[in-house]
């Protein structure tokens, strides 16, 4: 918990696994935890500009975080420092696991980018995902992994993307 202008506020750190290695750790305003849906919100963690091609991350973003601890994804809604929405990247990645102050992602490498306008779906890392040997090594999660891209996918596409966030 922190103070801020009178304000109490509760930080809590997210943690990104990757590969049994943690990935990135950054502190994070928890906005809600309903016990199975956790939101947070942080500014861009990242070290300078990250230009994917179909958007930038860069500092002054600030990123509104979902997670859950039944799904196989994390959503993050990215605007920029003026509020405009850029769009969602979601990470494949096994349920979340919130304990101690700590959110825990353990990504699985696939990625999908829904655009703002929600002209533009992307998946993304496949090729990542088959070099993991994931599929040989736990069928079991890459299957939930591969099923969870679908899913995001048809919503990303057809479905009330946002509907998911609630």
């Amino acid at each position: 918990m922190s103070a801020n202008s009178g304000e109490v506020r509760w930080v809590l750190d997210v943690v990104l696994v990757k590969a049994g290695r943690t990935k990135i750790r950054y502190p994070a305003e928890l906005l809600r935890d309903d016990g199975t849906h956790v939101t947070v919100r942080a500014a861009w963690a990242g070290a300078g500009v990250r230009d994917f091609g179909f958007v930038r991350f860069e500092p002054g973003d600030v990123f509104t975080e979902h997670y859950w601890r039944d799904r196989w994804y994390s959503v993050k809604e990215v605007r920029d420092e003026e509020g405009a929405l850029k769009g969602w990247y979601c990470d494949i990645a096994r349920p979340a696991v919130v304990d101690a102050g700590e959110v825990v992602c353990e990504d699985l490498d696939l990625d999908l980018w829904r655009s703002a306008d929600g002209r533009t779906v992307l998946r993304l890392d496949e090729d990542e995902f088959a070099a993991s040997g994931l599929e040989t090594t736990d069928a079991r999660a890459a299957s939930a992994a591969r099923a969870a891209l679908d899913e995001l996918e048809l919503v990303a596409r057809e479905g009330d993307f946002e509907a998911l966030l609630t």
